[in-house]
This record gives C-alpha cells, sequence and structure tokens, in this order.
C-alpha cells in the first residue's frame, strides 16, 4: 500500500466517523473545506506544508487525512521515478512513458487544437503515474538561440505563445493534474540563470515576457505556477514581491500555488512575506541520522515557524500559503472526480505522432522532395542524430521511454532495409549533464572520410544532424558554446554536398543555429525532439505520405550578431558578473540590460531590417498558396468597435495542404518605438487543391495597443494602422489599412 494510499485511507475513517469533518466531503464547495482543514490545523502542520519533504513532494497532514502532493518533472512527459531521498533513479520497471514531442515543436505546429490533444494525452499519463502536480509546460521567450533550455519553451513571440499554452492546460487539468507553468519570470538563459539580474523596461515586461504566463493564468486558469531561479529588479523571482504579490495575484487574481524552482529560495523573511507557498529543493536526503541539514532547515521551515512564533510575521502569512496549498490538493490529490489515467496507449502514441507531423518545418525544397521510395535508389542516412535516443539527457526534462522510433529505423522500414545505408558522419559522445564529453579529432576525421566515401556512391544522401541534449547544446544548466552547429558538422556537410548534390538535411534540434551551407543544399528540414514516434514523422515527411506545415515559432539569424540580444555586447548577453550578489552555483550576481526591448526576435530583424536566414513563421508545404485582395469591414475602428478582415486563400498546388495565415498588424506612426509588425492572429486551413477559403479575422482595438509604462495600462493611438496577411513575418501579399478614431 502507498503511502498516499494509506493517507486517504484514514481520511475515509474519518469521513465516516460521527463528526464528518467538512473538509472531506468532496460535494462542500471547495472554500469551505479549505477553512474547515485550516481551522483543525497546528502552527507546525502549517508551516510543514510549505516545503518539501523529499526530492518531489511536499507534505499534507497525515493526522487530518490531507495526502501529500505529487510532483513530477515534465512537460514533454512524466520524469522516470527519482529516489525518495537522492536524485538516483528508483530503478521501477512500471515508470517507462510516451515522450511527446517538445514544446518548441508544439508551437511549430501553430495548432492550439493538437495543444489541447497534447495536454489532455501527458496528462492522463501524468494521472496514471499518480502525480499531482507535473512541472510544466513552460512559457519563457525565446530571447536568444544561445538559452539552452529554448526546446522546452513556445517560441520567441507571445502571441503564439499564448494561444498555445492555454489549450494544454485546460485539458491537462481535467485530469486532475496541476499544471506549474514556468519559469515565472525572464528565465530566458541558462547561464549564470541561478541569480542573473536583468533589467528591463515595464514595456518590454508586460508586451514581451508576461503575456503568456498572463493567459496561462486567466484564460487556462492555471492551478500552480513555478518561479525562476534568476534575479529581476535585484530580488530572486522565487519571492519577487512585484512579480507574486503585485502582478500574479494583485492584477491577474491567482488563487494557486507558486512553488520554487528547485532551489530557487534564498531568503526566509522574502519568502515569507512576498507570495511564495512552497519551497522545493535539493540539499538534503532529508534524513537527520545522515545529514545535519534536514527539510525543516529550509527557508520555508523553522525558520518560517521561528518568525510566527515571535510576532515578527503573522500567522495569517501561514494561513493564506496554507489556503492556497490546500486548494491545490482539493484540486488535485482529494479530488474524487479525476479519471484514473492512462500509459503508452495507442492514442498517445497516435497524439504524438500528429503533433510530430504538424511541427516539422520544411524550411527549402528546390524539388527533390518528396523522395518516392520506389524511384530514389540507394539512400545514405548520415548523422548521429539518426540513431540517438534525443530523449536522454537534457536535464529535467529526460524522459524513459517505452518505445522510441528512430528516423534511421522509420527510414529504412520505408525504403527497403537493404536499399538504405548509414554512417555516422561524427561522432557526438554520451548525454551529458554539466560537463561536455569531448571525441578525439582523429576519430571525427575517420567517420568524416567514410561517410563522405559512400556519399559518393549513393543516389540520395539524407543528412539528420543539429544538436542534442548534452551539456553545451539544447540542455538544462548550460547555454550553448556556439551559435555553429557542433562536432564539425558545418565541414562534413560541405564535403557530403561535394561528394554527392542530391542531398536533404533533415537535422533536429529545438534551437536555430548557423547554416552556411543553406544556399548550396537543394532541401532543408527542421525538426524539433519528437519523442517516441519522432522518427515516424520524419520518414513521413520526407516521403510525402504527410505533407509538412509546420511554421517556424522563432526566427533564424544568418549570424549571431543578427539577433537583438547579441547587439549590444556582453551586458546584454550574457551579463556582467559584479562585485556584490549572494553567491549561487559559484558566481555572483551579473548584471544584465535588454537592450534590445521590446524588439525581440522577427520585431528586430523587421524593424532594424536585418533580414533573417528564416523568418518567424516561415515553412513550406508540398503545395502552394495563392492569397487573394483582403477586405475590410469598415475603414474605421472606435476605440469600443471593431473590424473584420477576410482574405481569400487558394490552394495552387496539385495536393492537399494546410496553410497557417497569419495576422499582423503595425502602427504606421507612432509616439513611441514600435516594431514594424505585430503577429495578433492566426488561423492554420486546409485545403484541396484548387479551393480556396475566406478566413476572417476580428480586429479589435485591444490588438493596437502599446503599455504605457508611466501611466501602468494598455493604451491605443488614434491613426492608420496597417494589416498584414500572409504566409510568414516576412511573405505577407495581402495588406490593408485602416484607421483608428479618436
Amino acid at each position: 500500500m502507498t503511502r498516499k494510499t494509506l493517507t486517504l485511507a484514514l481520511a475515509c475513517t474519518l469521513y465516516a466517523a460521527a463528526e464528518t469533518p467538512v473538509y472531506l466531503n468532496p460535494d462542500a464547495p471547495i472554500e469551505q473545506r479549505i477553512e474547515d482543514a485550516l481551522s483543525r490545523m497546528t502552527l507546525e502542520e502549517k508551516v510543514a506544508m510549505c516545503h518539501a519533504q523529499s526530492k518531489f513532494s511536499s507534505p499534507g497532514v497525515p493526522r487530518l487525512g490531507i495526502p501529500e502532493v505529487r510532483m513530477s518533472d515534465g512537460p514533454h512527459g512524466v520524469r522516470a521515478e527519482i529516489n525518495w531521498d537522492n536524485w538516483g533513479y528508483a530503478g521501477w520497471t512500471n515508470d517507462s512513458v510516451t515522450a511527446f514531442p517538445a514544446l518548441t515543436a508544439l508551437a511549430a505546429t501553430w495548432n492550439p487544437a493538437l495543444s489541447a490533444i497534447y495536454g489532455k494525452n501527458v496528462g492522463e499519463e501524468a494521472r496514471y503515474r499518480e502525480k499531482d502536480v507535473l512541472l510544466g509546460p513552460g512559457v519563457n521567450i525565446y530571447r536568444t538561440p544561445l538559452n539552452g533550455r529554448n526546446f522546452e519553451y513556445m517560441g520567441e513571440d507571445p502571441y503564439l505563445a499564448s494561444v498555445m499554452v492555454v489549450p494544454y492546460i485546460q485539458e491537462l487539468q481535467k485530469n486532475g493534474v496541476a499544471a506549474c507553468v514556468k519559469h515565472f519570470a525572464a528565465n530566458n538563459q541558462e547561464q549564470w540563470r541561478g541569480n542573473v539580474n536583468p533589467t528591463m523596461s515595464d514595456r518590454a515586461l508586460y508586451e514581451i515576457y508576461l503575456p503568456a504566463f498572463k493567459a496561462a493564468v486567466e484564460q487556462g486558469g492555471a492551478w500552480s505556477i513555478m518561479g525562476a531561479y534568476n534575479k529581476l529588479w535585484n530580488q530572486h523571482c522565487c519571492h519577487n514581491k512585484r512579480l507574486l504579490e503585485d502582478i500574479l495575484r494583485g492584477e491577474w487574481g491567482f488563487d494557486g500555488a507558486v512553488i520554487t524552482d528547485w532551489g530557487g529560495a534564498h531568503d526566509t523573511r522574502e519568502a515569507a512575506l512576498n507570495g511564495l507557498d512552497i519551497e522545493m529543493g535539493s540539499f538534503t536526503n532529508g534524513l537527520t541520522t545522515e545529514s545535519e541539514f534536514t527539510y525543516d532547515d529550509y527557508y520555508l521551515g523553522k525558520g518560517f515557524r521561528e518568525l510566527i512564533q515571535s510576532g515578527e510575521v503573522p500567522e495569517s502569512v501561514a494561513d493564506d500559503k496554507v489556503r492556497r496549498i490546500l486548494r491545490l490538493i482539493f484540486r488535485t490529490a482529494m479530488n474524487t472526480g479525476k479519471p484514473f489515467g492512462s500509459l503508452c496507449s495507442p492514442e498517445h502514441y497516435a497524439a504524438a505522432k500528429a503533433i510530430g507531423d504538424e511541427s516539422i518545418v520544411l524550411l527549402k525544397n528546390s524539388g527533390i522532395l518528396p523522395l518516392d521510395p520506389a524511384k530514389t535508389g540507394r539512400v545514405l542516412v548520415v548523422g548521429d542524430n539518426a540513431v540517438r535516443r534525443l530523449t536522454d539527457g537534457g536535464g529535467s526534462s529526460e524522459l524513459k521511454v517505452k518505445d522510441y522510433i528512430s528516423p534511421l529505423q522509420a527510414i529504412r522500414s520505408v525504403f527497403g532495409a537493404d536499399n538504405v545505408d548509414f554512417a555516422e558522419g561524427y561522432r557526438a559522445g554520451r548525454p551529458m549533464y554539466g560537463r561536455v564529453d569531448e571525441i578525439p579529432a582523429a576519430i571525427q576525421d575517420s567517420l568524416r572520410a567514410e561517410a563522405v566515401a559512400k556519399a559518393a556512391q549513393a543516389d540520395v544522401v539524407i543528412f539528420i544532424g543539429g544538436l542534442n541534449k548534452n551539456a553545451g547544446q539544447d540542455c538544462e544548466g548550460t547555454d550553448r558554446e556556439s551559435y555553429d552547429l557542433p562536432f564539425g558538422q558545418d565541414v562534413l556537410i560541405e564535403e557530403l554536398i561535394n561528394a554527392n548534390p542530391n542531398i536533404v538535411i533533415a537535422n533536429i534540434s529545438g534551437n536555430a543555429y548557423a547554416m552556411p551551407w543553406a544556399d548550396k543544399v537543394p532541401a532543408i528540414l527542421h525538426t524539433s525532439y519528437l519523442g517516441t514516434m519522432g522518427g515516424a514523422s520524419m520518414a513521413d515527411v520526407l516521403t510525402g505520405a504527410v505533407n509538412p506545415s509546420g511554421k517556424l515559432p522563432y526566427s533564424i539569424p544568418v549570424r549571431l550578431a543578427d539577433c537583438g540580444a547579441h547587439s549590444f555586447g556582453v551586458e546584454s548577453y550574457p551579463g556582467v558578473e559584479s562585485e556584490t550578489g549572494d553567491v549561487l552555483f559559484g558566481v555572483c550576481a551579473p548584471q544584465q540590460t535588454y537592450a534590445e526591448d521590446i524588439l525581440v526576435g522577427y520585431r528586430w530583424h523587421d524593424t532594424k531590417k536585418i533580414p533573417a536566414r528564416y523568418p518567424f513563421g516561415h515553412g513550406l508545404s508540398y503545395t502552394t498558396f495563392a492569397y487573394g485582395k483582403p477586405e475590410l469591414s469598415a475603414k474605421t475602428i472606435s476605440p469600443d468597435g471593431s473590424i473584420t478582415l477576410t482574405v481569400p486563400v487558394t490552394n495552387t498546388g496539385s495536393r492537399e495542404g494546410a496553410e497557417v495565415v497569419q495576422l499582423y498588424i503595425g502602427d504606421d506612426k507612432a509616439s513611441v518605438l514600435r516594431p514594424l509588425k505585430e503577429l495578433k492572429a492566426f488561423d492554420k486551413i486546409t485545403l484541396a487543391p484548387g479551393e480556396t477559403r475566406e478566413v476572417k479575422f476580428t480586429i479589435s482595438p485591444d490588438m493596437l495597443a502599446f503599455f504605457d509604462a508611466d501611466a501602468h495600462a494598455w493604451r491605443s493611438e488614434p491613426g492608420t494602422f496597417t494589416a498584414y496577411v500572409g504566409g510568414s513575418s516576412t511573405a505577407t501579399p495581402a495588406k490593408a489599412k485602416f484607421r483608428l478614431t479618436e
């Protein structure tokens, strides 16, 4: 019998007693249950609920039959079981899961319906594993392509991230599993993540870095939020008064629990008074016989209790925290209406495949794709990622998968094993966390020579390289070391091109990277980490069984210097170490300025006229689409009105395909700096050959507003605006002007 089962058994005993506690009645109003439970608790029990009791759980109140809160890393799947008192894997045989595509892949689908499917299915697996809180999804903004954790987020645009995160949360929580949206806020790099202290304007904060969190709370109804490691305004985010009290609870009305990132608390008084509810961490095994530091020594442990007992902090502060924790427990662990869940079901695999299919972005195609297996001839697959299990490594998102279809396995299945040869080409080493696994140059030279020799004998070469989950690449705890591909891949690609020009680049990466060879290859696929069914999705796109419809959720700059965050020196990224500040992870608090301000991603490229190699929203199809003339329902819009924009879109190709119709709006003349245009709406439509559909967008005044920091309010200025409609941030052939009146 599990610990939670024992607790619930006690609850049933209490419920059957003569005096039925209100808090145990699932039919009673939840706020009444909270107050009843709170009234029965001692101060020691209240404080105990505010900090961890193991690596992935916080206590309930066993005396009252209130169960603990069990958490698990996510959001791409439920992490393998971790030991109760150390970071080793427990070695269970029943904790293998479905690996769903990374969130950057989900964002690349531009399909909110798939986001709902994603949340539903990953929630079923979390419920089956008896988890109460899934630590995700992540919605930090893609500010720099060097951020090692970008693959866990939803791209560079706050509107896209906002639209995509809401269905995920809603469907996840229908399983009685809380979303823990992370990392609040401005956790936009891994280097010095524990205490980097960024400075940004309120406009950048409210226009770029907060909207997805706001949508997660106000529209998604998230039950918990995870604080970020970094500082903001010289105060750590996990107990940052302005973030947690003023904005999250004050402005957005958040009623859920705030949970630290592991080890993200730094001060007892701030943690007590500034809105933190549950402190999690990594510092102890919790056994007093083996460690002088126990869970009661956490900032929200005995130090918090002593502040209350001395009268320095009123007990009502603890009461407020416990109310929010109880609300979380009643929504999850004590939710008698939650389903049972399921694990690794055919439906989950189908969901992972569908998301992967729509996430793959066709960046370039001169006609070589799709490949016909009956006519292609001899295929050579080159690259470590063709065979590497990319669910390993990466930090907290690492998954123990039951099944994994690699690209090489899927390609051999489609083209025939006898027709497909393989060469490593380069070797990336083992999945590593915290350090780089170096491969001797002589080995890399030998692997490259072998691949080039085989390429000369092949009819088609499919190169499947990119990044992986090793330290210094797409990995928690480290940022990337370079914008270039690692392990000499650029040299290898150039030599493969010289040996055989019939080459398809099908790299896997959760980030943008330099492509100095882009003009020399006939086709490029951009694929994120697609999990269990990833190889099957890639093979189906390569052969045309699936018509690609993914669109980039971030820009791919030509050079790193073309990115706004890297245009102002080290003060902007990664920051400059200071001589003051607390020490965490061995460094003092670096100071950093977000000098690009609101001009993040395509906003920077468009406004500064610095073209990206491949722009935000870009993605090709095996068919083609044409945009007709847009029509407005009116040429003016009043401050309390709206207008409708209608644009016809036609499939001008020979096969069915899906197009993401994107609406951007630009303020032609403003009193403040504004981007050339900003994404305000999109609609993914599927059209048969020759079919035309009218796509309608409603334009309202709030879509025209900017954040006025002086007034601390959103404001729209009367004047002329331009609506841009098309298939990417730069391909917007349909344009229409309108005016906002006084």
